[in-house]
This record gives C-alpha cells, structure tokens and sequence, in this order.
C-alpha cells in the first residue's frame, strides 16, 4: 500500500460516527461484545526502548492492516507532526487550528469511523508521497484511503499527546476490506490508552 494522503477532510458531509470520548477509561477497556481484546504485544512494548515503526508494526498486526496503513501524529507547540510513516516527518505538518481530521480528534478527544472516506472532501498535500513497500511489490500507482479510524492520544492528566490513525487503502472501496466497526474503534482507543504511556509518544 503506497502513496497517499492521510486525511486533511474540510467541509466534510460524511456522516462521522464519534461513540465515545476517548478519555473515558471505561469505553477504552470495553469492547462492544463485551470481551477485551489482546493489547499484550502492544503493552509489552512500554517497558522497552522502542521506534515509531516497532510500534505501527504491532498495531498494524492487530488491526489486520499494512504497516502504511497505520499512522501515528505526535502534538507539538500547536502542530501535529507524523512520526510513522517515516517518509511522512518531513512533508509538512498539520495546524491544531486547521480542519482536517487528526486535528478535529486531537481538539474534540473524540475517537470518529470514516467507511467511506473516499468521498471525504481532502486537501492532497500528502498523497505524492510513496510510502515504503510493506511487502517487497512493486505498486506503480499510490492506493487512496477508503477507511479511516482516528483516535487521540491522551495523557493522566487529560493532555493530547497526538494522534493515532488506522486505515484501509484501495483502488476501490469494495477490494479496501470490511468497514471499521465499533469494536475495532473501541480497541484504538485502548491501545491509545496504552501508547500514552510509551516513550514513542513523550519524545521531544
């Protein structure tokens, strides 16, 4: 999956599906069916000295999705700035102020589903970008966003450290895979409950 545009939605009409704040410790530990998902691999990274990229590998493992497929915006004096995927630190950054979709997350502490994000009206500042081969294919043509899941990452104290994003690529909604339901939003929260404790997220 390569190329693409990580969100920047303005002057959206999708209906935005937002269940639950993401700072309430009840709706991050529960899933829908009421079972709690396996974080294990997830929360056995805290006590280790670990990348952005080790970290999107888990989560991407856990959602059944590329490592593209995942990105992770740390907040930094007004601005969030990717720290996965790696060829994405430099492309620029998103103004907390701005309307696009990690900053609506990180401003409201509102997890939001996107299944049908393509026709999300979104600025395309980042879908020149290649983004590294997950699998060694060699895809001449970027795979536009067709799913978004985003969630806030938020500290003890109820600050936004950032913003995690999970996504499903394709040229077509029908080959991206199944919709982002309530149960997988339900475990981007938990494991942004979790990464806020990681280093990946305190770095200056």
């Amino acid at each position: 999956m390569e190329g693409i545009g990580w969100e920047q939605a303005v002057g959206s009409t999708e209906t935005r599906y937002e269940p639950t704040m993401s700072n309430s410790p009840f709706a991050r530990s529960e899933k829908i069916s009421g079972l709690t998902p396996d974080m294990s691999p997830l929360e056995a990274l805290l006590d280790q000295e670990v990348s952005p990229r080790q970290v999107c590998g888990v989560l991407a493992k856990i959602f059944h999705v590329q490592q593209t497929e995942v990105a992770i915006l740390r907040l930094d004096r007004g601005l969030l700035r990717f720290i996965h995927p790696e060829e994405l630190k430099t492309a620029g950054s998103i103004p907390i102020s701005s309307s696009s979709i990690a900053a609506h997350t990180a401003i409201s502490k509102k997890s939001e589903i996107f299944n049908n994000f393509a026709r999300v009206k979104h600025a395309s500042i980042f879908e020149t970008i290649k983004l590294g081969d997950p699998e060694g294919l060699d895809d001449s043509q970027p795979l536009p966003i067709q799913k978004l899941m985003s969630a806030p990452v938020i500290d003890q104290d109820a600050g936004v450290l950032g913003v995690i994003q999970i996504s499903r690529k394709g040229s077509d909604p029908a080959y991206a895979g199944a919709d982002f339901s309530r149960e997988d939003l339900h475990e981007l929260e938990l494991a942004a409950s979790i990464l806020a404790g990681s280093t990946v997220m305190k770095e200056s």
